[in-house]
């Protein structure tokens, strides 16, 4: 499937080729200007909202709001495949996603942001591969965000005077509940940084599609664990939200300005070594599906 077959205006393909994926508090991008709106059809069904097209910082950029524009949609719930496939679709060579996480360390205070270097998996129910069908890849994934694109947003968040940590290893969990403080103890235990329901997912995916995967984490709260959380009022914890989408605002138009045009990573030959399957062996359909995405290894 083509960009052009689904909506995208002429040449829209390879010009917008930064994405950004706006998690809870960050629902619509400020400062992007000449825009419109774009449902994108993909072969894995409907993105979680329409994409907003424009400009920000003098670049082309791709919008899309995780949960749909309103928070409708659950973590679980969530189209990934058909989010990351619509940003392959129009051309998208580099995505930096923002979400609200929970704190597991003391010194990771809400209101501070974690450029995450790490990532484990702990759900449950997730389609978090394009492949299978008849079509077998294995993709490297020991470094599982784009470290050329995580500096750059750790430089935005210096730039824009946010607290930034820089490295740290987000644990993804299913959700939609949060952790039990047993769970929120051994997670402790086992050093994890963040805790969050959504950004592994995402970078599994962008990274079988050989698009650069770079998140923002915002300290929301301090999960369950910090003896001084439950005294922590739904105003405080909504201020803190606030805050943080007025400075995930703020490091994003940073880093899109400072975002040089070429990549000097391996993220967009992640496909290379990782095609198992004899060509000649996958189904037509399977081809047909994934052709935005192997379109460079098939004749």
């Amino acid at each position: 499937m083509s960009a052009k077959k689904a909506g995208a205006g002429k040449g829209e393909a390879t010009s917008t080729s930064i994405g950004i994926i706006g998690g809870s508090g960050l629902y619509t991008m400020g400062g992007l200007t000449g825009t419109r709106e774009l449902r994108v059809k993909t072969p894995f069904g409907e993105p979680s909202d329409d994409l907003v097209l424009g400009t920000l910082e003098g670049k082309r950029v791709a919008f899309l709001a995780r949960h749909g524009r309103g928070h409708r949609i659950l973590p679980g719930e969530i189209n990934y495949r058909a989010n990351i496939y619509a940003m392959k679709l129009l051309g998208v060579e580099r995505i930096i996603s923002v979400s609200a996480v929970g704190s597991l360390k003391e010194d990771l205070q809400p209101g501070e942001f974690l450029v995450p270097d790490q990532f484990f998996d702990r759900t449950k129910n997730r389609a978090s591969t394009f492949f299978g069908d008849g079509m077998v890849a294995h993709v490297a994934f020991a470094q599982p965000t784009c470290r050329q694109l995580s500096g750059v947003l750790e430089d935005a968040c210096a730039e824009e005077a946010v607290k930034v940590h820089r490295r740290g290893t987000y644990i993804c969990i299913e959700g939609p509940q949060f952790s039990t403080l047993a769970e929120a103890e051994v997670n402790r235990q086992l050093r994890f940084d963040v805790i969050g329901m959504t950004n592994l997912t995402e970078a599994k995916l962008a990274r079988e599609a050989e698009i650069c995967y770079a998140t923002i984490a915002m300290i929301t709260d301090y999960d369950c664990w910090h003896p001084d959380h439950e005294s922590g009022t739904a105003a405080e914890i909504i201020a803190t939200l606030n805050q943080n989408a007025a400075n995930a605002q703020k490091v994003l138009r940073a880093a899109v300005r400072e975002l040089p045009a070429a990549r000097s990573c391996k993220c967009g030959a992640a496909l290379e070594h990782a095609l198992v399957t004899d060509l000649l062996l996958v189904p037509a359909a399977t081809k047909k599906r994934l052709a935005a995405i192997i379109q460079n290894y098939i004749s």
